[in-house]
């Protein structure tokens, strides 16, 4: 195992449960904390011993080699605002639901690493960098995108001669930025970083815009050079300039199922290990890279809209902007790479 790499798992990991959990070490009182793991892959396994450094009391389980009633009584025995980790090659269920359900039902702080096996080997470092903290970041930008958007009455994505034009309201926008305060559940999914919304009219969304790369069918991030143009009618994709054979494939089940293609979220995200360049290529987390995201499809649970049953809606197909800059209501956001507010 890289010893360097080990140690800057540490200290990142260190600073989330420090900084964002808040987590009382041994001899506190009320300050337990659990680790579930399975060792299914490198970055589980590198994981599982960066937690076991940080985390030296905690209660360590195998979720392979724990029946699901062992592991049931231990979380009966934690309190309200103790830790877990969760360090999944996949995802844990101890039923139908992800274990998540029955952690945050309970009121303890959860950090889920799921679905490590999708990071290929020469991702690990990036992967480690990603969970790296800075509170003053993620804590200042966030909010300040967030009350940009929920004002806004324009947005603009802009990329040489092309403009993709939001021209309406949005929905109140929702922070993945490491601050639970307030919110019902403390934890979630790492790495973090991320500012989303969608128009309250869908069709309030005209223009074009360049993708270079796309959530596939087997939730991996395909790479498209040169990148592939949009054209956004009323919401809906009505055209591309060039063919791409997986992403043609997408589309054309979307509309199968679906009847059009609808545009959905916008998502700003904030994680600067992640780039057009440094890529994970598992779409879950490489969407809180330091850029714009779309989804295609008329799923987004997050958001319900009248005319969309959320029983027939299928698809949310992430998709990835080439961003020159980014306008809100005229002032420029977004500019080169980087948040400039």
């Amino acid at each position: 195992m890289d010893l360097d790499l080990l140690n800057l798992a540490c200290v990142n990991i260190n600073t989330v449960i420090d900084n964002v959990f808040r987590h009382s070490r041994a001899g506190i009182k009320g300050a337990q904390a659990l680790i579930v793991y399975d060792d299914g892959c490198p970055l589980s396994r590198l994981l599982e011993q960066a937690y076991r450094k940080v985390l030296p009391e905690a209660i360590v389980i195998d979720f392979n080699q724990s029946n699901t009633e062992k592991i049931k009584g231990v979380i009966y025995q934690l309190a309200a605002q103790d830790l877990v980790v969760l360090i999944q090659s996949m995802s844990f269920r101890l039923d139908a639901f992800r274990i998540r359900i029955h952690l945050f039902e309970r009121g303890l702080k959860v950090i889920e690493h799921p679905h490590l096996v999708r990071v290929q080997d020469n991702e690990i470092a990036t992967y480690i960098a990603s969970l790296n903290y800075d509170a003053n970041y993620y804590r200042q930008l966030g909010p300040e995108l967030k009350l940009r958007l929920d004002q806004a009455r324009e947005v603009k994505l802009l990329n040489g001669d092309l403009a993709l034009t939001y021209a309406g309201r949005f929905e109140a926008a929702k922070l993945n930025i490491g601050d639970y305060s307030g919110m019902k559940n403390w934890g979630g999914q790492f790495p973090i970083g991320e500012v989303f919304t969608e128009l309250h009219d869908l069709e309030c969304l005209s223009g074009k815009i360049a993708l270079f790369a796309f959530g596939d069918n087997d939730f991996s991030i395909t790479n498209c050079e040169p990148p592939l143009v949009l054209e956004i009618q009323a919401g809906r994709v009505v055209g591309m300039d060039s063919g791409h054979c997986l992403f043609e494939d997408i589309l054309n089940k979307i509309r199968q199922h679906e009847g059009e293609v609808w545009v959905r979220e916008l998502g700003f995200g904030l994680n600067r290990a992640l780039t057009r360049t440094i890529q994970i290529h598992d779409v879950g987390i490489y969407e809180r890279m330091c850029g714009v995201h779309l989804s295609l499809g008329a799923k987004h649970a997050l958001y319900p809209k009248a005319g969309f049953d959320k029983k027939r809606v299928k698809f949310h197909v992430d998709v990835f902007a080439v961003i020159d800059s980014v306008t809100i209501d005229a002032e420029t956001v977004y500019k080169e790479g980087a948040y400039v507010i």
